[in-house]
């Protein structure tokens, strides 16, 4: 506690807005008040004092050899036409906004260049078209989940 105090009064005294230690299973964070527009996530406990604020949390033990969780399977295409897939990782939206009707969905017929979903990808809303005409047949991805690169969005019928 003496050190926390030590690095809370080194932050005051120095031009320093921000100050992050991390150690083993034990993180500290030290930001003035002009540096804290938001609060940040996660379990936290402020430490009161007159000018900066600390923010402790704990972070998770290291592995111990434990055996990787099973990635979730993908969808499996209804079709044996190839997927359309993600050209990046981001969230997957079907529609341009939240109660707005989706671009298409099942059974819709597309035009190559279409417009048929949006995969947000830091804060900027990526327009993905279809790379085909046809119908969709199946949509695979789950709107407003994370799609990797290459994830198989939906199946376009020619």
């Amino acid at each position: 506690m003496n050190q926390v105090a030590e690095l809370v009064q080194l932050v005051d005294s120095r031009d320093i807005v921000e100050l992050e230690l991390k150690q083993q299973n034990c993180e500290v964070v030290i930001r003035k008040k002009e540096a804290l527009t938001q609060p940040p996530a996660g379990p936290m406990v402020m430490m009161q004092s007159p000018q900066p604020q600390a923010i402790y949390q704990s972070l998770p033990p290291p592995p111990q050899s434990a055996p990787a969780p099973p990635s979730p399977t993908p969808a499996k295409p209804k079709s044996s036409f190839p997927p359309l897939k993600s050209p990046m990782a981001g969230t997957f939206y079907q529609s341009p906004a939240p109660g707005a009707p989706p671009f298409a969905k099942v059974g819709d017929k597309v035009k190559k260049g279409q417009v048929i979903c949006i995969i947000e990808a830091m804060k900027l809303m990526n327009e993905i078209e279809a790379d085909q005409s046809g119908t969709i047949v199946d949509i695979l991805a789950e709107d407003g989940k994370p799609v990797s690169l290459d994830t198989p969005l939906l199946v376009i019928e020619p």
